[in-house]
């Protein structure tokens, strides 16, 4: 199949998930064209079954906010029509479902059927698409796309609950690729790179947003360092970093905390991990806490979103209320204190991440692009 892949490309873990997919559906034979305002962050390689193309968006005075929407759906008409791409996957109800909806009507007109699948990540439907001024657009094009997935369900029940859908939502996980977690080329992971022998390594992920209570993050360590020797991995940028490293400047904890900003060595530095911590005020899933899993690496984490569905509560880890920084603390205490205790946590981890396995994932894409296909076909 020619499938055109649309995502933001950043960071986060929609971007992530939708290139990590298009990378392996192009493993598997299928021609893939990613559609996006900027080269996706993981799309390392472009070869003969992975292409990009840029979305531009001309700068008019007439315009205070440019028009990414507009821009988006007539490149998606153009693409479709110059590489005869048979399916669009679309990351995010909005923009991207609205404006794949304005590329198919646009494209109807020349008698070009192209189905789109919209893959909800969360924010798009728990915070952006709830809100009053966009509620209208994102149910529309929630029920206007020829197939809908949602990477949870927990995200599934809360857009049945907060939306008039009348789609099908198929829960499609997202997923991970389990042999870039296996550290092949890390000889014994270089522990001493980042820690003293004796010291726990604990590491955090994100992109520093108010959700991700990273706060939380600063306390849960500040106990646990006072328990044992430890050192905390802080991988990310974001609006909360100044007050952060403040926080840790006020705690007298700066020398014991690394600091990376953005990285594409996120397997490498779990690699050194002990233990992740995830106290996010809301995740859809948690794509962080699984690439810690997958590691081997023990999450401590709240009990909110799509979690549950990932971090099993006293076997990947644990699980306590958002904000309960307390319960937090001693359950990661109570995972470190013991070194064969910690060891059945790391391999419990990692067989959990097993569910995930991207070769497991990917086959329930593939069956829904050829199943609207199917449908489409017959329209």
């Amino acid at each position: 199949m020619k499938i055109g892949i649309v995502c933001y490309p950043t960071f986060g873990g929609s971007g992530v998930v939708a290139t990590e997919l298009g990378l392996e559906l192009s493993k598997r034979g299928h021609e893939i064209h990613f559609i996006t305002y900027s080269q996706p962050v993981r799309l390392e390689l472009i070869s003969n079954n992975v292409h990009y193309h840029e979305v531009n968006v001309p700068e008019y005075p007439l315009f205070h906010y440019q028009p990414y929407e507009l821009a988006l759906s007539s490149k998606l008409v153009d693409m479709v029509k110059l590489h005869k791409i048979e399916v669009l996957h679309v990351h995010y109800a909005i923009p991207h479902a609205y404006a794949a909806y304005m590329a198919k009507k646009m494209l109807q007109e020349e008698g070009i059927n192209v189905p789109i699948v919209t893959t909800l990540h969360g924010t798009d439907i728990t915070l952006v698409g709830n809100h009053p001024f966009y509620k209208p657009a994102v149910t529309f094009s929630i029920n206007k796309s020829d197939a809908v997935t949602a990477v949870s369900k927990s995200l599934k029940d809360d857009t049945l609950r907060l939306f008039n859908i009348k789609n099908n939502i198929h829960v499609v996980p997202n997923f991970i690729d389990l042999e870039k977690y296996k550290h092949n080329g890390f000889p014994d992971c270089q522990r001493g790179m980042m820690a003293k022998e004796d010291e726990k390594i604990i590491t955090h992920i994100s992109n520093l947003r108010p959700v991700k209570r990273v706060q939380d993050v600063i306390s849960v360590f500040y106990n646990i360092q006072k328990e044992m020797p430890a050192k905390l991995m802080f991988i990310g940028e974001g609006p909360e970093k100044e007050k952060v490293e403040a926080m840790c400047n006020e705690l007298g904890i700066l020398n014991k905390i690394v600091f990376f900003g953005k990285s594409n060595e996120i397997d490498k530095i779990l690699c050194f991990s002990d233990l992740f911590l995830l106290p996010s005020q809301t995740e859809s899933f948690g794509l962080a806490a699984l690439e810690a899993m997958a590691s081997g690496v023990p999450v401590i984490s709240s009990n909110t979103g799509g979690i549950p569905e990932v971090n099993v509560h006293g076997v990947s880890g644990y699980l306590s209320n958002v904000g309960d920084v307390e319960d937090m603390s001693k359950n990661a205490i109570h995972i470190l204190s013991d070194e064969k205790r910690l060891k059945q946590f790391k391999d419990a981890a990692r067989k959990e991440s097993l569910k995930f396995d991207l070769h497991s994932i990917v086959p329930k894409y593939e069956a829904i692009y050829q199943d609207t296909l199917s449908k489409c076909l017959v329209l």
